[in-house]
């Protein structure tokens, strides 16, 4: 792939699936911003894409914070002039990232807020913060990241499965509905287990194992190039097979 000319803001983009979008944007002449809420893996990233350091911005940014995703977005048009993708990466299962046990009813509501602020409060808000300059520009394309969780449920994960069904329906729809008339599409990517941490890999599925972050990235790649010009408002599950087991 080839992303001469194009700029993508990557949220999470510190580690993981979003790192690897980064490095492949850099790596096909594409501009990379990433917005994560841990700056500290930002001078290892700096080190890492050094070749690439004219088309690389790292920016601190919490995406339950509005005003943060601003500064954001605001950093990028100035230093680029345009945004064409935004990657929704930022997430994760609330009561792992803060450290909280016990199942649902026994999770502190600080934790439940969370898990909603970022895995669905974060990507509506980055959406609004680029749309306009999408809508302007007349191109664009908005990748959302589900998961299997969001298409089972979870007696565990409520507010995660709650949050990612809400990007896999309601979120992709209503952004493909709005964006249409400017040419802009969003896409959401339902991934099963990934081995973005060693966990993962105790996670069945039906062909036997978890999936490579450069599988999921692929998809992504796919989703954003001219070769899905007629593809908008669809969520893709890639999870080797899981969704068709039986639990």
């Amino acid at each position: 792939m080839r992303y001469e000319g194009k700029t993508g803001v990557i949220t999470g983009g510190a580690s993981g699936m979003g790192r690897l979008t980064a490095w492949r944007l850099l790596e096909g002449g594409g501009n990379a911003v990433i917005a994560d809420a841990n700056p500290a893996a930002f001078p290892a990233l700096e080190e890492a894409f050094a070749a690439h350091k004219e088309r690389l911005m790292c920016r601190a940014c919490d995406v339950r914070d509005y005003g943060q995703i601003q500064a954001t977005v605001d950093a990028c048009m100035a230093k680029f002039g345009k945004i064409d993708y935004l990657f929704n990466y930022a997430g994760g299962e609330s009561a792992r990232m803060c450290g909280s046990t016990g199942n649902f009813v026994e999770k502190p509501v600080e934790v439940i807020e969370w898990g909603l602020d970022v895995n669905l409060k974060g990507p509506v808000l980055f959406s609004r913060a680029v749309l306009p300059h999408m809508m302007e520009q007349r191109s664009g394309v908005i990748i959302l990241l589900g998961s299997i969780t969001g298409h089972e449920g979870s007696a565990h994960a409520v507010d995660y499965a709650a949050a990612k069904s809400g990007l896999m329906t309601g979120l992709v729809k209503s952004l493909a509905q709005l964006g249409a008339p400017y040419n802009i599409r969003a896409c959401c990517v339902a991934p099963g287990p990934v081995l973005t941490r060693p966990a993962m890999a105790n996670m069945k599925t039906l062909i036997g194992r978890a999936a490579e972050p450069e599988e999921i990235v692929d998809l992504v790649e796919f989703l954003i190039s001219d070769g899905a010009g007629s593809i908008t408002g669809s969520t893709y599950l890639i999870d080797g097979g899981r969704s068709c087991m039986t639990h």
